[in-house]
């Protein structure tokens, strides 16, 4: 893992807290520039929320997070160029067409010209979506509306992609293709942060967190946590189940 001279992402002793009620922890770690980060756990374990103070939509209650060196609560407008963040339900626009909604998010960023076009090729060409330009959102499929959505939030080319969980409830095919795209845009050197319930795709990150009770319990690559066990999904419920014992076993000596 890089260390914090070499981060181009810097998350340092963030929490977050709903009134009393903890979401996030004391959570720290860097990402370096070009890698895919991924965040794994239980439901509520505060995955969603660690992505949104990342992507500048909550301000954390302690600590700090930096992107190239940029503090994201006090440079929050420099953020709207530097990163792309899709969440769980993006907002697509669903009576307008394919292209339409492509071109909404174009005019929002002031792309114009002979790179407006140049990217509307490009994105629709990769994502598959050429040949439904003139197609509702609304009547494609949820693959399909996936990969619009992260064509609408790849069009002003930012330099860190956030994404939670984007192929949750997305066929495998259409999976595939998503993660397709993303290991193009880290080979362009992007740097990409993806919530995702699906072990599979926290085999393809390079860097893994594994969140269990608003805390992070590891960051590392998959491998790494993985160790000795016969699967990466053993050794992440082992994790947890030994946290969730320690902490019955705490009740019972209070």
């Amino acid at each position: 893992m890089p260390g914090y001279a070499d981060a181009f992402i810097q998350v340092d002793n963030v929490s977050f807290h709903f009134a009393s009620l903890p979401a996030v922890q004391q959570v720290s770690f860097t990402v370096g520039r070009g890698m895919i980060a991924g965040l794994v756990g239980s439901d509520g374990a505060g995955k969603s929320t660690l992505l949104r103070m990342m992507a500048t939509m909550l301000k954390p209650t302690a600590g700090s997070i930096a992107v190239a060196g940029l503090d994201v609560v006090s440079k929050k407008t420099q953020m709207k160029h530097l990163m792309g963040y899709m969440p769980q339900r993006f907002g697509l626009y669903q009576d307008l067409t394919v292209g339409e909604n492509l071109d909404f998010f174009m005019d929002i960023f002031g792309i114009t010209g002979a790179e407006r076009v140049t990217r509307r090729q490009r994105y629709l060409g990769f994502s598959n979506l050429a040949p439904f330009i003139d197609r509702p959102a609304g009547n494609l499929s949820g693959g399909m509306k996936q990969k619009l959505g992260l064509a609408c939030v790849l069009v002003h080319e930012p330099q860190v992609l956030i994404l939670d969980e984007p192929t949750n409830g997305v066929d495998p095919v259409s999976r595939q293709e998503f993660w397709d795209i993303l290991t193009q845009m880290k080979g362009e050197g992007m740097t990409i942060i993806i919530a995702t319930a699906y072990i599979d795709e926290g085999e393809k990150c390079d860097q893994l967190g594994l969140l269990h009770r608003s805390r992070l319990l590891a960051w590392a690559p998959p491998a790494e946590i993985k160790s000795s066990f016969a699967s990466l999904e053993a050794a992440i419920i082992q994790r947890i189940g030994e946290v969730d014992r320690e902490l019955v076993d705490d009740k019972f000596r209070a």
